[in-house]
């Protein structure tokens, strides 16, 4: 595939990944009005706070609580799993239930959990079985409109997540920065669109590098999540292998892995993750670290994130990675939409449990 060739991108992807991809800073910006309008909890007493979901839908918590890390006064949590840790207990808990379908078993069980221990509950959903337990059990119910995959929902599951703990006081008011970071992703976008050439186009030139190789993303403090959203769609997306790494941890463990099998080092594209934003330690950390893996023959590449503000920051190089995945999928000649494994999993799991 010739990523030049754009006008071919629709025989492959056939649901339109692309559109989704092109619209999120928009999404971005219509999930935080959304969020103004919606009704609120009663959070009077509440003194932490634990998100539950999986998927599409817990990256837009684990973005959340990267950026809310030095403005939030409550500890949150993002859990990915059945039921729920023991110190979810009694109204001093909120529990946000995130799942896209509103089906997600995990995060089902998780909302049942949280109900008999008398948490207080917000469910954030499309419809589905979470949204019918809401109603059922009076909890505080945030719908929002959106047919495609939840990976690319990735807007509604930050965007309204960001706009509730906004209105709670619990975050200064972010709309500004929100407003720059949804200009700054628009800024980038121009670059990065499938019109744009190869030469003129870092996304597409990154996705050839990444071709026929195993990548592992590298992120620290607001980037971390990033990374975990690369890794996410490079795997969904591209139907390709990737695994990310958070720094300062991996400068403590993976480090030392560098040195063995070298004969498949030649195959490897280790991506680093920075921005201006990001602790002056750990901005070094992404200068040695990478240094190190080249010293020992790997490939290596660093991704500096545009803008001003730590929003900006987070979602230009969230938006880059989307892109960059995507024409990697087409490289493949891969459908970036379906997930076949996955699907096919859960209908084997539920046969399983019949």
């Amino acid at each position: 595939m010739d990523l030049n060739q754009g006008q071919r991108f629709s025989e492959i992807d056939t649901q339109n990944m692309l559109g989704e991809i092109d619209g999120l800073p928009d999404q971005l910006w219509q999930a935080w009005k959304l969020g103004q309008a919606l009704p609120l909890p009663d959070a009077a007493g509440v003194q932490r706070v634990i998100i539950a979901g999986m998927g599409g839908s817990a990256i837009g918590a684990d973005l959340l609580n990267a950026y809310i890390a030095p403005l939030c006064p409550l500890p949150v949590a993002v859990w990915r799993d059945y039921e729920l840790p023991a110190w979810a207990e009694g109204p001093e808990t909120l529990v946000i239930a995130s799942s896209h379908s509103g089906n997600t078993e995990e995060t089902l069980s998780a909302f049942e959990v949280a109900r008999t221990r008398g948490c207080r509950l917000v469910a954030v959903t499309t419809g589905g079985q979470l949204a019918a337990r809401a109603d059922e059990a009076g909890a505080t119910l945030w719908r929002f409109e959106h047919r495609g995959q939840p990976r690319a929902a990735v807007g509604y599951s930050f965007g309204l997540l960001l706009a509730l703990f906004a209105r709670l006081g619990w975050v200064p008011d972010p709309e500004r920065e929100l407003a720059d970071a949804v200009e700054t992703m628009k800024t980038q976008q121009a670059n990065l669109r499938a019109e744009v050439p190869v030469t003129q186009n870092p996304a597409k030139r990154l996705a050839g590098q990444l071709m026929n190789r195993w990548v592992a993303v590298f992120g620290s403090g607001l980037f971390a999540p990033v990374a975990r959203r690369w890794k996410g769609q490079v795997s969904e997306i591209a139907k390709a292998w990737a695994q990310f790494e958070f720094l300062p941890e991996a400068d403590h463990n993976t480090l030392a892995g560098i040195l063995n099998p070298e004969p498949l080092f030649a195959q490897a594209m280790m991506l680093f993750l920075t921005g201006s934003t990001e602790h002056t330690r750990n901005q070094l950390r992404v200068e040695l670290t990478r240094k190190a893996f080249m010293v020992e023959g790997l490939n290596t590449d660093v991704i500096t994130a545009p803008g001003e503000t730590r929003l900006a920051q987070q979602w230009a190089l969230l938006h880059c990675g989307d892109y960059v995945a995507y024409y990697l999928s087409m490289l493949y000649e891969t459908d970036p939409t379906p997930v076949t494994a996955i699907e096919g999993f859960k209908a084997e799991l539920k046969a399983a449990s019949a």
